[in-house]
């Protein structure tokens, strides 16, 4: 609901500012009917996918989880738009249904930081960014609502001008006309862990970078030329916390982003984020989180279900 808003208001806003109907928008869900949000707000399409449409941008909103109740047919409508020239896009965890769609092959896209470990396990091939939008070709996909609203600010600019994108910001409040290039910012647990000290920093890219083959505080030193005592006490000083400690809440966190947003069985989770068996995973799973994985997917999943039906996302 939230991407939904942020794709469209700042169109409705620019349009007022500027005086004429520049922008226009219909919502379309796969079979025509009422579409319930994630947060129980009910919305009633204009259209169904399976029309004749000729929409000049086409964006999926979804989770990531969320698949087509008919994907041969819904997919085929897709890919014929894809052919016809429609600019097709991704909002959000509507990157995942655009990739199964087939019309993402060779084309960069961006993806949510909370859903990255889930798409690489789902779609290693896919040439995915951690940007904040990516506009290639006639692929559009944003990382989450505030980058949609960037995304739409930038489609007023190019049609209103920056005069006017830069005016419904500000009606907005929003602080800042996010372009391509920009990377999304994780949010930390407190704000010194925002600003780590530079071989900190260095050793946690290195620590990001080896989590389904986890590398050892020796080889971290070694690659930054100290002493494992040295990575030690900076990481005391900095986190609060042991290297060894830092870097296994970095692979719970990706662990999570699997067992939330992916299928995968437990066995293939614990191997994406570097551990041999599921038994050890579960236990420093449940330290970190208070829950069991398997604990973890059903209390998520009980919002996702509704008497076993899947709700639908807009």
């Amino acid at each position: 609901m939230s991407c939904l808003t942020s794709m469209i208001e700042p169109l409705r806003a620019a349009n007022e500012i500027a005086g004429q109907t520049t922008f226009e928008w219909q919502l379309i869900s796969e079979n025509g009917a009422k579409v319930t949000s994630s947060a129980q707000v009910v919305f009633e399409p204009d259209l169904s996918l399976s029309e004749d449409l000729a929409p000049d941008l086409l964006f999926l909103l979804s989770g990531p989880l969320s698949e087509f109740a008919t994907p041969r047919a819904s997919n085929a409508v897709l890919r014929r738009m894809e052919r016809a020239g429609v600019v097709l896009g991704g909002i959000s965890g509507g990157v995942f249904p655009l990739v199964k769609a087939g019309v993402m092959e060779g084309y960069r896209c961006s993806v949510h930081w909370c859903y990255e470990a889930a798409f690489k396990s789902e779609f290693p091939t896919m040439n995915a960014t951690d940007d904040v939008i990516v506009t290639d070709r006639r692929r559009y996909t944003a990382s989450g609502a505030a980058a949609a609203f960037d995304l739409a600010l930038r489609m007023i600019e190019e049609r209103l001008g920056g005069a006017i994108a830069h005016e419904v910001a500000c009606w907005f409040q929003h602080p800042m006309m996010r372009g391509e290039g920009v990377q999304q910012r994780v949010p930390m647990q407190s704000s010194a862990e925002s600003e780590l000290p530079d071989l900190v920093a260095r050793a946690v890219a290195l620590f990001a970078g080896r989590i389904a083959d986890p590398i050892s505080i020796y080889e971290v030193a070694a690659t930054l030329q100290v002493t494992p005592r040295q990575v030690e006490r900076a990481f005391k000083k900095a986190t609060g916390q042991s290297p060894t400690h830092y870097y296994r809440h970095l692979r719970m966190k990706a662990a999570r982003q699997l067992v939330l947003y992916s299928k995968d069985s437990m066995a293939q989770v614990a191997e994406a984020v570097g551990y041999a068996t599921a038994t050890p995973l579960v236990g420093h799973y449940r330290k970190a989180f208070g829950v069991t994985p398997q604990e973890d997917r059903g209390r998520i999943n009980a919002f996702r279900v509704q008497g076993n039906v899947p709700l639908p996302s807009v």
